[in-house]
């Protein structure tokens, strides 16, 4: 009985279409990534780039094949609700990445995207310190899923798109 059960369950879980992300199939060979000084975001894409795809990542603009362009990224947040007595019960948390995708002649290949995050965080006034390191650590996650998403839009680019040449009529 346990064997048949056994048996049951992995066929299931076969049968699910259940499967492991993998790699992302990016359309170039070298890729340049310009993002605001010193923000998260550039970290993230570059280690997301070199874990999940083939495509190399080069420090020359000039030697890439496609230019990914953080244009701007803004994170804040907003009071959503509040008590009778005027205390804050939550936030919405904000998260907004600006990017797109040019060739190295300067065409665009996707144009400029934005992509908003929101999560909402409840708050209690007892625990300000503990609120602190929960909204980071939601920041935090808003950027990793926003990366996430810009490679999986890179692995959507097709490859028609990148070698396009202007089509002369005789």
């Amino acid at each position: 009985m346990k064997k048949i059960l056994l048996l049951a369950c992995c066929l299931l879980l076969a049968a699910c279409g259940f499967q492991l992300r993998g790699t992302a199939a990016l359309p170039f060979d070298t890729l340049y990534i310009s993002f605001p000084q010193g923000h998260p975001i550039g970290t993230d894409l570059r280690r997301l780039v070199r874990a999940s795809t083939n495509t190399r990542l080069v420090d020359n603009r000039k030697k890439a094949q496609a230019i990914l362009e953080i244009l701007s990224v803004t994170n804040d947040r907003q009071i959503m609700s509040v008590s009778g007595g005027g205390r804050v019960l939550e936030f919405e948390l904000r998260y907004r990445v600006s990017f797109r995708l040019v060739d190295a002649k300067g065409e665009e290949i996707i144009p400029t995207n934005e992509l908003a995050l929101r999560r909402i965080m409840p708050f209690t006034n007892q625990q300000v310190v503990a609120k602190e390191g929960e909204e980071a650590m939601l920041v935090r996650e808003m950027q990793s899923d926003s990366a996430d998403q810009i490679v999986r839009r890179l692995g959507a680019v097709k490859v028609a798109e990148l070698n396009k040449s202007p089509q002369v009529n005789p």
